[in-house]
């Protein structure tokens, strides 16, 4: 029999039910992965992943492609947030990538200066309507608007119509996409005002990393000590049980799907503002990428467990593993079959983990 601890007269602690977080797996996991990719690089091509064995940067670490692995997995990361809370609700939100190329197009085009190079903006979309050189709020509150509706009309689809949320938000997905390049006819649209510019590009660049680390760790909080987030994970966990304790289920998932949508618009507009540009093409693929965060981050698909802290951790490994194939100077196309490996065996871990705790619970 397992030896008790800590017990208050006959309730007793189970030290042999302990659970171990699944956060320190997930970053066991990150920094094993760091350790394969360098001595990878020390056998392959004779140099350090992260470590500056040059003296190039007078520090112990490559800053570079820190900075790299760090900015490159942010935008994504800001809607991985959004995505984590629909998974922890028991949902799935596929339509995140088209919201950021929708709003992404909208945006931008009330971000646009009135002339370049001392003649008119060539691309302007609103040009002769005269809604250029706007204050950069206009177009921060039109793509969070973008975003906002999107994701309403998710939560509504399937919190009223009871379709299933795959099926709301691959609708989502295929309409947003066809707005984005119906809005200028496929053209690209640039030329934004220096202020708009700041949002992808401020702090010495640093400005997304900024935003997605202060969003995750507001979202941290929210989920760990609010109603709200004590909520999301009930539902994930039992809908039924949550609707019978007086949950408003139908409501909350309205909420968790706006939020979601809001944030892929936010991501829009850092991608836009960084890049420069909006194209109809921006966002494909990102929603698989959030979800792949989330669910290497230790998130259920099945709802009612993971956290932000997982999320992060799980963003970073899709970070380092990008950056690591390059690093080895292998093909793109590797990095896809590895990343479907990676999405498949977290679930499939996920599954085991299930099963595990419900025999041992």
């Amino acid at each position: 029999m397992a030896e008790s601890t800590h017990g208050i007269d006959a309730l007793a602690f189970d030290t042999s039910k302990r659970i171990w977080p699944n956060e320190l797996n997930v970053l066991a996991a990150l920094v094993l992965i760091i350790v394969v990719f360098e001595v990878l690089g020390a056998l392959l091509i004779g140099q350090s992943f992260l470590f500056d064995t040059r003296g190039r940067f007078g520090t112990i670490f490559n800053e570079q492609r820190l900075y790299i692995i760090i900015l490159q997995v942010s935008v994504v990361g800001i809607i991985a947030i959004g995505v984590t809370q629909v998974i922890i609700s028991g949902g799935i939100d596929l339509s995140s990538g088209s919201i950021v190329g929708a709003t992404a197009m909208i945006a931008m085009s009330f971000a646009q200066v009135a002339e370049v190079n001392g003649q008119p903006n060539p691309k302007g979309v609103f040009i002769e309507q005269g809604w250029v050189d706007l204050p950069v709020i206009i177009p921060i509150a039109v793509g969070l608007a973008c975003g906002l509706v999107a994701g309403l009309i998710n939560g509504l689809l399937i919190a009223f119509t009871r379709i299933p949320p795959f099926i709301a938000t691959l609708g989502m997905m295929v309409t947003a996409r066809g707005i984005a390049k119906w809005w200028s006819k496929g053209q690209p649209i640039s030329f934004p005002t220096d202020s708009y510019a700041l949002i992808g590009n401020g702090l010495g660049g640093w400005m997304p990393v900024v935003i997605f680390v202060g969003l995750a760790i507001l979202f941290h909080l929210v989920l760990k000590y609010t109603v709200y987030g004590k909520h999301t994970y009930a539902i994930g966990s039992n809908e039924d049980a949550a609707r019978m304790s007086g949950i408003n289920v139908s409501r909350h998932k309205v909420l968790v799907y706006t939020i979601a949508g809001m944030l892929a618009g936010l991501s829009a507009l850092v991608l836009s503002s960084k890049n420069l540009t909006a194209q109809a093409g921006m966002g494909v693929m990102y929603e698989l990428d959030a979800i792949a965060m989330a669910v290497i981050g230790g998130v259920s698909l099945a709802g009612g467990r993971g956290s932000i802290v997982g999320t992060v951790l799980g963003a970073l490994i899709f970070g380092v593993i990008v950056s690591g194939f390059t690093f080895l100077r292998l093909d793109a196309y590797y990095q896809e079959m590895v990343k479907g490996a990676i999405i498949v065996g977290a679930v499939v871990l996920d599954q085991w983990r299930q099963r595990y705790r419900a025999l041992h619970a």
